[in-house]
């Protein structure tokens, strides 16, 4: 793995230059027209001044363009630095800053916040929408060499959520996504036919090494959605025969619960992955019985490139399981003194392979707490092991509940939750309470044309796990709060002023 990760797409090029790389709406670009389009872009970007080593941010949606600079930039042996699209200017301005990047290739679209921020940082911006872009890449002769960074070489910056504290730039080199998106590629058996939906953002860790990075490394062909839609995926699952969908859990919610989803033909579906957060039990047995198509539940993190743990196509398949570690990764649970727990017992997760990032970019003291001795990277995830080595996410250990001295986990109780007809979406959260320290509660959206009392909700829970866990706060809100991914937001959900006191909802 010591190659610059572009290699992948100038071999691609050569193995497969007829067969479409990317489809982006009615844009079709073949294997050998992409990799002529990136070593146009590698150039482009010397001849604004980039050089080896210098990051550049690339802020475009789920488009060609995304595939086109990140891969431009690799060539050109740059740190690409994909960003989340829906940021503003001030956050725009602290990763360009933090990072030292020399340029921000974004979308015109996007152009008020990405220039706003830029020029705060002092980085330069280039705005260019599909056609511009195709204009400028027309004018300059294609550099199709490939800079010989690689292996340990960073090759992107993906900065964290910044849940705890300002956003972190994890620093994955060329070997870590290399390594990553070919085991995930031979995992899933992934071949030049498939055709896998990119539904996913691309500037998040699982749709740029599970999506871009491993349907390039297959040769296969990857259908890009700007913005999720249950509707517009179905229409492009049937149009375009797309064999492998990869998703997060609310994406399968969206898709099951749309009220016209039998009407669409998705035969052609032959698997589908789950990752970026638990999967509901409910939601995984209902879509596959409507779907007819198993899915494939995992593990990962930004972190971790991000992949690491999976249920496998060609062995048992534990429903609620984030599966086996993946080929050549490590992984251990361990108590808060750092021992590890014994089967069956809650640990969190440590993780050792050539997925685990750098660290973080310029912050060595972030970096050592969560590197532990030997190379274990400390996950923040809590999860039981079982006798066939099977790991089973408990939850974030951020986000567990402590409920008068108890632990109480919410992926525990919002599974119960979704096991309930009327539920279509919920999130369990603490609950400031003042004789408990934490009281448990959830946030619950109802199907269209459902009712129920909260009170209702709170029995059902109440009849199916210990006194000390059913949620006594229950309320109901229109939706829930989600990131880029589809991911739901915990930390935005906002309780009603009348709950904080504690009293239990009626």
């Amino acid at each position: 793995m010591a190659e610059n990760l572009a290699s992948n797409l100038a071999q691609a090029g050569r193995a497969h230059a007829a067969r479409p790389a990317i489809v982006g709406g009615e844009r079709i670009i073949t294997y050998a027209v992409l990799d002529d389009l990136t070593a146009r872009a590698s150039r482009l970007l010397q001849m604004r001044g980039v050089r080896e080593g210098d990051r550049v941010g690339v802020m475009f949606p789920n488009v060609p363009e995304f595939a086109i600079s990140v891969y431009g930039a690799l060539r050109a042996g740059a740190i690409a630095m994909p960003m989340n699209v829906m940021l503003k200017r001030r956050e725009i301005a602290f990763q360009l800053r933090d990072s030292g990047a020399r340029l921000l290739i974004a979308r015109r679209d996007l152009g008020e916040e990405a220039e706003a921020g830029a020029r705060e940082a002092g980085s330069e911006c280039l705005l260019v929408d599909s056609e511009e872009f195709a204009r400028q890449l027309d004018t300059v002769e294609p550099d199709h060499g490939l800079s010989p960074r690689g292996g340990a070489d960073t090759g992107v910056i993906l900065y964290t959520s910044g849940t705890t504290g300002l956003p972190k730039g994890a620093e994955l080199s060329h070997g870590n996504l290399a390594s990553n998106a070919a085991t995930f590629r031979d995992m899933l058996g992934l071949r030049s036919g498939d055709i896998v939906l990119g539904a996913l953002p691309l500037f998040h860790s699982f749709g740029q090494t599970c999506g871009l990075h491993t349907a390039i490394v297959a040769g296969a062909c990857l259908s890009l959605m700007p913005r999720f839609d249950a509707r517009t995926a179905l229409e492009i699952i049937e149009r375009e025969r797309v064999t492998v969908f990869e998703a997060v859990p609310t994406m399968y919610a969206a898709l099951l619960n749309h009220p016209q989803h039998e009407k669409f033909g998705v035969s052609s579906l032959r698997l589908c992955v789950s990752g970026g957060a638990a999967l509901p039990l409910g939601i995984l047995r209902d879509f596959e019985a409507a779907f007819d198509c198993p899915i494939l539940e995992g593990y990962g993190l930004t972190e971790a490139s991000p992949v690491v743990s999976f249920n496998r196509p060609d062995r048992v398949r534990k429903p609620g399981s984030i599966g086996l570690p993946i080929h050549g990764v490590e992984m251990c649970l361990v108590d808060d003194r750092g021992r590890e727990v014994s089967t069956g017992e809650v640990g969190e997760i440590l993780v050792r392979g050539p997925n685990v990032m750098k660290g973080y970019w310029h912050q060595p003291d972030a970096t050592a707490e969560v590197m532990a001795p030997g190379g274990w990277l400390r996950t923040g995830d809590l999860a039981t092991r079982d006798g066939d080595g099977y790991y089973f996410i408990v939850d974030r250990k951020k986000d567990v509940i402590i409920r008068g001295g108890y632990n109480v986990y919410p992926k525990e109780i919002e599974d119960v939750l979704y096991e309930h007809p009327v539920v279509r979406e919920c999130a369990v959260v603490a609950v400031p309470h003042p004789q408990l320290g934490e009281e448990v509660g959830a946030a619950v959206v109802l199907k269209p044309g459902s009712s129920a009392t909260p009170g209702e909700l709170r029995d059902f829970v109440r009849e199916r796990v210990a006194a000390y866990k059913y949620p006594r706060l229950v309320w109901f809100v229109p939706d829930l709060p989600k990131g880029a991914q589809g991911k739901i937001l915990k930390r935005e959900i906002e309780i009603p002023a009348g709950l904080l006191g504690g009293a239990p909802s009626s």
